[in-house]
């Protein structure tokens, strides 16, 4: 599933460049994820790198975006082909 950032965010500004999608954009009030890019890093890395440098742990699985791994690595794989 794709990730969403939660209102606890600091705006610290260490998960947008990590994006390897370009799914973080600076959003009104917080960062936010955009739920057709967002892949988990699936294809790019083991873990996903916004969770993995976010130090307030705000970053969840967004329950409105059930992907499981295949989805995921389908969606990766659509993205890489269209660059």
């Amino acid at each position: 599933m794709a990730l969403m950032i939660t209102d606890e965010c600091i705006n610290c500004d260490v998960c947008e460049p990590e994006c390897p999608n370009e799914a973080i954009s600076q959003g009104e009030e917080i960062y936010q994820i955009d739920p057709n890019l967002c892949t988990q890093c699936v294809g790019h890395f083991e873990t996903p790198q916004c969770i993995e440098v976010c130090p307030v742990d705000c970053i969840i699985p967004d329950p409105a975006y059930p992907e499981n791994d295949d989805q995921l690595r389908a969606k990766y794989e659509l993205l890489t082909s269209a660059a």
